[in-house]
């Protein structure tokens, strides 16, 4: 009984070691979008109805968009990657404010729109001075 516990504890060992380098692994690898079905991602799970659909487009617009070439440059690949998600945010704001019937809520979409355009427009102009 013994040797089966430590045989198992060994086993639960190697692989917690290993699960980390594949995922490594597979994370060093460029990511070719342009071979996934984006379709799913538009096709909200669960219900179907028009604010569903909009937030479920916004969201596959955002992640199209966050699927850039890294350049191996930290600061330029976070202010493109940053660029699509505050876009995304925007998206989704919008939706608030198309569909949303919360006071607070129609407030705060109305605040992530105003602060995400300003940070858009600040990452659009460090990346026009410095050759992104």
């Amino acid at each position: 009984m013994f040797r089966q516990q430590a045989v198992c504890a060994a086993t639960i060992a190697l692989l917690s070691l290993s699960v980390p380098f594949a995922v490594a692994q597979d994370a060093a690898k460029p990511m070719d979008h342009s071979q996934m079905n984006h379709e799913g991602m538009t096709k909200p799970e669960g219900d179907q109805g028009p604010s569903s659909q909009a937030f479920a487009k916004a969201n596959a617009r955002m992640h199209e968009g966050m699927a850039i070439t890294y350049t191996g440059k930290a600061d330029v690949d976070f202010a493109k990657g940053m660029i699509a998600h505050h876009q995304g945010a925007i998206d989704m704001a919008k939706v608030e404010l198309e569909f949303g019937t919360d006071p607070n809520l129609r407030a705060l979409a109305q605040e992530v729109i105003a602060a995400q355009e300003t940070e858009i427009a600040r990452m659009k102009d460090w990346l026009a001075k410095n050759g992104g």
